[in-house]
């Protein structure tokens, strides 16, 4: 993904707007579900889908946008917040039970996504969670992002494929697709 400071500086500016407190409960009642106690969302920009989690989670989040990061940790002072990219996670091995994506793969490049799933795998303790636009083929939605088909790309991991479905429209009006996979 070629960082576009400026692009990311205008969507976080209207992040706020687009908090969606179903999706947040979901994730929120998803890792607690599965008895998790840590978790980690990359490309968490302010955090909003971070933010219901309650206070005996180990709550991170990563992100390139350092004014995200300043909102986030303004909202959330208790949580990890840090800048760093999804290529090179600061994170031991197996350390966070719930790892999460939404909307972020979608605008990588294909060879940064490939590292990306890679050290999302290396960090992830018992699950990792993708919710992004679907396509069965991976085909553009716009010069910067692409339709994705998470399902396909985790076939050559050690993994449980435990869902992967549109998500409903109450919870995420995109109907993002959620991959949900249990780490072998």
């Amino acid at each position: 993904m070629q960082y576009n400071e400026e692009f990311w500086n205008e969507y976080t500016s209207k992040n706020e707007s687009r908090y969606n407190e179903e999706f947040a409960k979901f994730i929120r009642d998803l890792a607690i579900s599965l008895r998790c106690s840590s978790v980690l969302e990359i490309g968490c920009g302010t955090g909003i889908d971070l933010r219901l989690f309650p206070d005996t989670f180990t709550i991170n989040g990563v992100d390139l946008n350092e004014n995200a990061l300043k909102i986030a940790k303004e909202k959330m002072p208790n949580a990890n917040f840090s800048k760093e990219t999804i290529t090179k996670l600061p994170f031991e091995d197996s350390s966070i039970d719930f790892v999460f994506t939404h909307q972020l793969l979608n605008y990588l490049e294909d060879d940064e996504l490939e590292k990306g799933i890679s050290e999302m795998y290396r960090v992830a303790g018992k699950y990792i969670m993708n919710c992004e636009k679907f396509s069965e083929i991976e085909e553009e939605i716009d010069k910067s992002h692409k339709f994705r088909n998470m399902y396909k790309r985790w076939m050559d991991y050690k993994v449980r494929i435990v869902s992967n479905v549109d998500m409903h429209e109450d919870i995420d009006p995109d109907k993002s697709r959620f991959t949900l996979l249990r780490k072998m």
